[in-house]
């Protein structure tokens, strides 16, 4: 029996010169909860080559979304940024993950902190229903080099604002902060720049982080993942864990440059 499915892509849009989204089928067993990520690649000579890869499709939609960069000589995506509709792709059967709500207590706000392609378990918990039943505020903030790389995350807000199943709940609840680091932008900064200096509570208008009302999630670069753990852990925040929820989660499997 195959460790894994053999899936069909359905569609694949590029938006910059290193970064793309695609869409596979996806099979009747599979099931996973919304932040989880999950083993994707494509056949090789010998065996097949396998990275993890965040779901960005929520757990409620018929296909299967992700969202990758492109590195040139990066062993799985300098063939997977060519593929194309009706290509196939490997799915892992097992989805796993620390990125889940599960895995934190209740709370007011919610802050989802990402860097590039880190948005993408983000992608999938804001197009959640439950998301928006146990927080008041869902805040989400993607830091990118350039204007163009937060095409994604920008369409991708707008579009849930706008959605019939949704929108509904997300609407008053789902905020949306971004900023850029190598260019001129409405907002510019790192991040943990944004946290520590106060311009993040500034643009929303709001207070800063409070670990007795406020749940947060990260995902991003290794070296992002470190600076903004130790940030909101001298605010006082307790790291959970599904089997012990407490105040943050970070991804520990993301994926960065080299793939």
């Amino acid at each position: 029996m195959s460790a894994f499915y053999e899936e069909t892509v359905l569609s694949v849009k590029h938006y910059t010169d290193t970064l793309f989204s695609f869409r596979i089928t996806r099979p009747q067993a599979f099931r996973f909860r919304a932040g989880e990520f999950v083993m994707i690649g494509l056949e090789g000579e010998k065996k097949p080559l396998m990275r993890a890869y965040s779901i960005a499709s929520p757990t409620w939609d018929e296909e299967l979304e992700f969202y990758s960069i492109k590195v040139a000589d990066g062993a799985l995506t300098s063939r997977l940024q060519h593929i194309k509709e009706g290509d196939k792709i490997l799915l892992g059967k097992k989805p796993v993950g620390t990125l889940v709500t599960d895995a934190l207590t209740p709370g007011k706000r919610l802050f989802f902190f990402s860097t590039g392609t880190g948005f993408a378990p983000f992608a999938s918990l804001i197009r959640e229903p439950d998301v928006y039943e146990r927080f008041d505020e869902v805040i989400v903030t993607h830091t990118c080099r350039t204007l163009a790389e937060l095409t994604y995350s920008r369409d991708l807000v707008e579009s849930v604002l706008n959605d019939e199943l949704v929108g509904e709940m997300a609407n008053g609840k789902l905020r949306y902060v971004s900023s850029v680091t190598r260019e001129d932008g409405p907002l510019m900064g790192r991040i943990t720049d944004l946290i520590e200096n106060g311009k993040l509570f500034e643009v929303l208008g709001e207070s800063s982080l409070d670990p007795t009302s406020d749940r947060v999630m990260i995902c991003g670069s290794s070296a992002m993942l470190a600076d903004t753990r130790a940030i909101v852990e001298k605010f006082g925040f307790k790291e959970g864990s599904n089997a012990a929820p407490a105040d943050y989660v970070y991804e520990k499997a993301f994926v960065g440059d080299g793939i």
